[in-house]
């Protein structure tokens, strides 16, 4: 009996070191999308009995009474610049790596920003709290591990999408690029020679933009914290405990390696069961006879920045429709134009909307949450990409049968018209994506599980260091052999060299005798 007493001692002292733990979220980017994700994360938590305190720059649509937020806007200039700068992109062509020079240059306010909100006085009062686990959201900003170093706590890194190259380098995962699309590039699989030489110029042209990335993040870091005592910001990147990512790989592919501190949560923010949708959102979705189309262009860009020749040219495919249409559209005061199918919205549940049994088809621009939502609910899509990974995401998409991507800046009536057209009426989109979604909710662990679990793991195992993959220490010459190779051609060119000079000596001795012998014959 006292050995039983013991062990249940144990048992619960162990589940007690874990319940009700205190956790910081640091979701600092200024993307609605991003925080919709990042604070899904925090409820989580929250509805497993943590207290979670959330710092981030601006309102989040998702909340939960257990979540103390403290909200430490962009001041207004910064504002004025970041709308303007999406509103440039509204408006032209836009690959990855020009939305990621942006970052570097022109829109460096969203990195500028979260340096800015350290120094906040709200912020500050941060470090009078005992926090257990720090939670970043990451959006270039590593120099903000910096706060979980001077609170003393593990910190798990949470990111959008699918590991890209600086979530892989945190902890040690392996780039296949042989196999692997870089983020921003759809090729089919396998991938041919010319696919793997794009994919390979990408990878080497991304490691560059990350390493200017990094030159500039050091010298904020110093800046922000300019304590001589304080490590590197390299020795911090070091002591990421795990990073949970959005994807799940087992049925997004393409099938890739994942060391154990890479946990999947793709899909965190779908609800287990749908809110109910406001009254009139509601009430128009139950009248649509033949079902409702759903568009939205996503929280980043106002739909009134695309232009209005664009706009119109939408307003005219959508308002002959014979299905309803919910249009996400930010200024009521002056949409598009008036039809009797088309309710405007500024705001709208798009994943309760999604789950909708009368929902039939998706617009969108092809952002990695929207796709995901839409995936998981079965519902076909038309994408009209913009910026960053969404041209991509959106070939994907098609290539896998969920629907039919558009170029937004160059639709015409006739090919939005027939996109819809092809997508509503031709079943074997709703009968794809619909495969897709019995085979992306099939997993050992819910995302919230898994974001509970990996959670509390953490905390139990004080930042879980026997996780870490030997290769997040190591150098870049041992972790890719590079000492190894120099020493075996070292050896390789200086047998060739002994053996060349042996060969000499030798070829001198035969022939220095030859001639020896030779001229005795001649005497």
């Amino acid at each position: 009996m006292f050995a039983i007493r013991c062990v249940l001692v144990f048992l619960l002292a162990a589940v007690a070191s874990t319940r009700g733990a205190n956790i910081l979220g640091l979701f600092s980017s200024h993307s609605p999308s991003h925080l919709i994700i990042h604070m899904s994360v925090a409820k989580a938590l929250a509805e497993a009995g943590h207290n979670v305190t959330v710092v981030s720059m601006m309102e989040p649509k998702i909340k939960h009474k257990d979540i103390t937020l403290i909200v430490i806007p962009m001041d207004e200039e910064q504002e004025l610049i970041l709308e303007n700068q999406m509103t440039e992109m509204a408006g032209q062509k836009n690959s990855l790596v020009s939305t990621m020079n942006r970052l570097l240059n022109d829109m460096d306010v969203m990195i500028k920003a979260q340096a800015d909100l350290l120094s906040d006085p709200r912020f500050q009062r941060i470090y009078e709290t005992k926090f257990d686990l720090m939670i970043l959201g990451y959006f270039i900003n590593d120099f903000q591990l910096a706060v979980a170093h001077k609170l003393k706590v593990p910190v798990i890194v949470d990111w959008m999408s699918a590991p890209i190259p600086a979530i892989e380098q945190f902890v040690g995962n392996p780039s296949e690029v042989a196999y692997v699309p870089i983020l921003g590039t759809a090729v089919s699989h396998p991938m041919g020679l010319f696919n793997r030489i794009e994919n390979l110029a990408k990878s080497l042209l991304f490691k560059g933009i990350f390493f200017a990335f990094d030159i500039k993040l050091t010298r904020i870091y110093k800046e922000v914290f300019p304590e001589k005592d304080q490590p590197s910001l390299s020795d911090l990147r070091k002591n990421i405990s795990m990073a949970f990512v959005g994807s799940q790989l087992n049925s997004e592919g393409p099938i890739r390696p994942l060391v154990p501190a890479i946990i999947e949560i793709g899909g965190i923010q779908i609800k287990d069961k749908p809110n109910p949708l406001p009254k009139d959102i509601d009430a128009f979705l139950n009248q649509s006879t033949h079902g409702a189309v759903f568009l939205s262009l996503g929280s980043n860009i106002k739909s009134s920045a695309v232009k209005p020749e664009i706009i119109q040219t939408i307003f005219k495919v959508l308002s002959g429709l014979k299905q309803s249409v919910i249009w996400k559209w930010e200024d009521l005061e002056n949409t598009p134009g008036n039809a009797s199918n088309i309710l405007y919205k500024n705001w709208l549940p798009q994943d309760d909307i999604l789950a909708h049994r009368k929902t039939k088809l998706f617009i969108t621009h092809a952002g990695k949450g929207g796709i995901t939502e839409s995936q998981y609910h079965g519902v076909p899509m038309v994408a009209l990409p913009i910026f960053g990974d969404q041209p991509a995401n959106a070939a994907v998409m098609e290539k896998s049968g969920y629907g039919v991507a558009l170029d937004l800046l160059t639709i015409t009536e006739d090919s939005l018209r027939e996109a819809l057209k092809e997508v509503l009426e031709n079943e074997k989109y709703s009968q794809a994506v619909g495969k897709f979604s019995a085979l992306y909710r099939d997993r050992p662990l819910t995302a919230k599980q898994s974001v509970v679990f990996w959670a509390e793991y953490v905390l139990r195992h004080h930042g879980a260091p026997h996780l870490q993959s030997p290769a997040v220490h190591m150098s870049f010459i041992a972790l890719n052999n590079l000492d190894i190779y120099t020493l075996i051609l070292t050896i390789f060119v200086l047998f060739i060299l002994l053996t060349r000079l042996v060969g000499k000596l030798i070829w001198k001795k035969i022939w220095g005798k030859a001639k020896i012998s030779e001229s005795k014959k001649k005497q």
